[in-house]
């Protein structure tokens, strides 16, 4: 099986794990394994345990780490990265990385159903398995579809596409990505077409967020992410658009704040202590090199932080 990936930030992602050779890590986004290789490569005696929720990454990433004794690949969604690695006698974790794209097998495997820009059955599902994006577009009622692309894509046209798709499958099922792209670029008006690349874009990223339940996913991850990790351990999430970067900036700031009482008080009567100090207080964009090799890197910003040893720790 041929799964091409590439690593978006490679070298920024393993600078901000602070890698230790005896510690133990968290790649949640295995994909292709270019960072899980990266980090393994860096082990001695600490361990490197990869999550990945579709099979084919799955199946790649334990073709190459099998060099690696200190690397287990885990088939699961890193938003169950607490519970499993629980099961596998791991309560503290050094470093945790989360590359939240879509991976490039993913996206040029077209038969995945993925790109707007490919022929294939609607599909989208990262585990290939569950609701798919056929039946979301073909089943789902038009005020549902409307807040899907509203809130996921952020399109200023989701009422007048989701009444687009209503209409049209009346007639005929909507079965292809190629079927989608045409019918949503129909229903925005034709001067806005040019505006903020291809015109399907935003509607197949949001259905694709649907589909996957990936915000929900993010929320529990970084909900049980802090417990996770030791003293001075390290959090790094690389986002791919604003949605997704909104929650981590947010978490992360709320970690780093630690006092919630009103500004009012004149002292702090809440008890809350900073949780994490900040790595990155604005995040790491790629470099020029990289935006020129790699234009899947355009949109990513990675988010770092650092977890503070509780008091009774010291």
């Amino acid at each position: 099986m041929e799964f091409q990936h590439f690593s978006v930030m490679l070298t920024e992602c393993m600078d901000a794990l602070n890698i230790r050779q005896d510690g133990i890590y968290v790649d949640g986004t295995g994909g292709g394994a270019g960072h899980s290789q990266e980090i393994a490569k860096r082990l001695t005696t600490g361990k490197l345990f990869t999550f990945d929720k579709d099979p084919d990454a799955v199946a790649i990433c334990r073709e190459r780490l099998k060099g690696y004794p200190q690397a287990q690949v885990v088939h699961s969604d890193f938003s169950r990265m607490a519970q499993e690695l629980k099961a596998r006698g791991i309560t503290k974790v050094d470093g945790i990385l989360l590359d939240l794209g879509v991976s490039s097998h993913q996206l040029d495997t077209a038969q995945r159903g993925f790109s707007y820009q490919s022929e294939a059955k609607l599909d989208m599902r990262m585990a290939q398995e569950g609701v798919s994006a056929y039946e979301v577009v073909n089943t789902y009622e038009e005020r549902e579809l409307a807040r899907i692309l509203r809130e996921y894509g952020e399109e200023k046209f989701a009422q007048r596409i989701a009444r687009f798709i209503v209409q049209a499958r009346q007639e005929s099922p909507i079965e292809t990505t190629t079927q989608l792209a045409e019918l949503v670029k129909s229903a925005i008006p034709a001067a806005k077409r040019r505006e903020g690349g291809h015109p399907a874009k935003r509607s197949f990223q949001a259905i694709r967020i649907a589909v996957n339940s990936e915000l929900d996913a993010l929320s529990e991850c970084l909900e049980r992410a802090l417990d996770l990790l030791a003293a001075d351990g390290r959090f790094a999430v690389l986002t791919f658009h604003s949605l997704e970067d909104r929650m981590v900036k947010q978490k992360f700031a709320q970690w780093a704040k630690g006092c919630i009482c009103p500004p009012q008080f004149p002292v702090c009567v809440c008890n809350n202590k900073p949780k994490v100090t900040l790595i990155t207080r604005k995040p790491i964009e790629a470099t020029p090199q990289e935006l020129a090799e790699n234009r899947r890197s355009h949109s990513a910003k990675l988010r770092v932080v650092q977890r503070l040893a509780d008091e009774e720790e010291n």
